[in-house]
């Protein structure tokens, strides 16, 4: 049987990059997945990629900084599939730029989506993992969830042109934390996974022309230059970039049943980056 037969997981931001390999390789363990993305056709694409792989999923889609979303998504889980067992906490996008050039806009739209956001979903959730904590308990059980908040070494150490981004990254290591001391009573580990320099659309090298992506009507410009590319590699003891699916096997191993006493713990997906 897989790991996580029968477990209902809700991963933010899961229709591209990191979020897509974190949903299919969770539902490749068994895991059945409410995905989410801001546009329909690739939450869709992913919802189908998972029941070809015999799993279950449905789609909840919209943006994570809308104030009823984290309510939507919690209720999506609990109409289709009857609990929550796993909440990954993924979704996200910079939109850097030096702290004098920086406007209110700019600083706010990254706290809404990289802590805001989860607050809220963790908030919705927290009645109906309370109740089935409670039900469990007065039934002799004991069940394991699993919450996982995904931050940067940015949000640990720092990133020049991303005080917005380092702030939101390194407020969910504070999130974390604290409710890993408020829900351990529900039988809930609450851990972060910091990613380092992860192969994904926002991190593309630049070429000829800027990528930009659409974000609730902002075109946000995204990559990296090449040549920046070459020294954040050189930084890396590993000598490369990381893959998503790598960044999921590291999401994935909060989510495990061998890491059912393990809680408020950030570990460092970044192939040994630690600057």
């Amino acid at each position: 049987m897989s790991k996580l037969e029968g477990k209902v997981a809700l991963v933010s931001g899961s229709g591209r990059g990191i979020g897509r390999a974190v949903a299919l390789k969770l539902a490749r363990e068994g895991a059945r997945i409410v995905v989410n993305d801001l546009d329909s056709e690739p939450a869709q694409a992913v919802v189908e990629e998972i029941r070809a792989l015999g799993s279950e999923a449905v789609a909840c889609i919209g943006d994570v900084a809308a104030p009823d979303f984290g309510t939507r998504f919690v209720q999506t889980a609990l109409t289709n599939f009857g609990g929550i067992d796993i909440i990954v906490n993924n979704a996200g996008y910079t939109w850097d730029n030096v702290i004098q050039k920086m406007s209110d806009e700019q600083f706010e739209a990254m706290f809404n989506v990289h802590l805001m956001a989860p607050f809220r979903i963790l908030r919705a959730a927290a009645e109906p993992l309370r109740a089935a904590a409670k039900k469990e308990a007065a039934e002799g059980k004991e069940v394991i969830r699993k919450v996982v908040n995904i931050s940067s070494v940015a949000g640990l150490y720092g990133n020049s042109g991303q005080v917005n981004y380092s702030m939101g990254k390194a407020g969910i290591v504070g999130l974390t934390r604290t409710l890993c001391k408020e829900w351990g009573r529900y039988k809930v580990t609450v851990n972060c996974v910091a990613f380092g320099y992860i192969k994904t659309r926002l991190t593309q090298p630049i070429t000829t022309e800027q990528a930009t992506i659409d974000v609730a009507g902002r075109d946000i410009q995204v990559g990296i230059q090449s040549n920046l590319i070459k020294t954040f590699e050189q930084l890396i003891p590993l000598g490369r970039a990381g893959e998503p699916e790598e960044a999921a096997d590291a999401v994935y191993l909060f989510c495990s049943p061998e890491s059912n006493y393990i809680s408020g713990q950030v570990v460092v997906c970044g192939g040994g980056l630690l600057v």
